[in-house]
């Protein structure tokens, strides 16, 4: 809500010299931590297009969309990606005009979709996500090929105890199924960012 009311102005070169001082509020707050505290700093924003995932888009190199494979997450992908496209058009254009902060032009990277919530059977999505996999596919937006599957027993409790899955031992094969899922999204996660 602050962000929000911060972005009017008196004069059209003000509202844009606002519009950039809030988009890049996160950016400069990252930019003032020693470069080599973090490798990799992971932004969680809410499911909708606000100003604060407007920051943290600004902030970002790359943009890893988690989405389950249903009829609305898919249509929100495209959805997504016209809304990303159109805000580093209007920062990168505002940025341009703004002599005073040259250089800071954005150029985020969707890094691709993550289906999550998938229910599993027989080592695949159910039939009844796959076309909505295939649709996103199609979108030209890339899909990771590991899919977090869907278990409310064992995800179901790390926000409450305030511990990642990956840390709470269990000998289920299931849990045993959902480590191998999160190991290999997270190799295939860094090889997209590496290379």
């Amino acid at each position: 809500m602050e962000l929000a009311t911060e972005l009017g102005g008196a004069t059209l070169k003000q509202s844009k010299q606002n519009y950039l001082k809030v988009h890049r509020r996160l950016s400069d707050g990252i930019d003032a931590i020693d470069p080599d505290t973090y490798d990799i700093i992971l932004i969680d924003c809410p499911p909708n297009f606000n100003v604060v995932t407007k920051t943290a888009i600004v902030a970002s190199d790359y943009i890893l969309i988690p989405a389950k494979p249903d009829y609305l997450s898919t249509l929100g992908i495209d959805y997504l990606q016209r809304s990303v496209t159109a805000l580093v058009t209007d920062f990168n254009e505002y940025a341009e005009l703004d002599n005073a902060q040259p250089g800071i032009q954005i150029s985020p990277e969707i890094l691709g979709v993550v289906f999550t919530m998938v229910s599993m059977y027989g080592g695949q999505p159910i039939s009844a996500m796959r076309p909505f996999i295939a649709q996103t596919k199609r979108l030209g937006v890339p899909v990771f090929s590991t899919f977090i599957r869907e278990n409310k027993s064992l995800f179901g409790d790390a926000p409450q105890s305030g511990v990642p899955v990956v840390l709470v031992p269990q000998s289920s094969g299931t849990y045993k199924e959902v480590l191998t899922e999160l190991e290999s999204l997270t190799t295939e996660f860094l090889q997209k960012i590496e290379g």
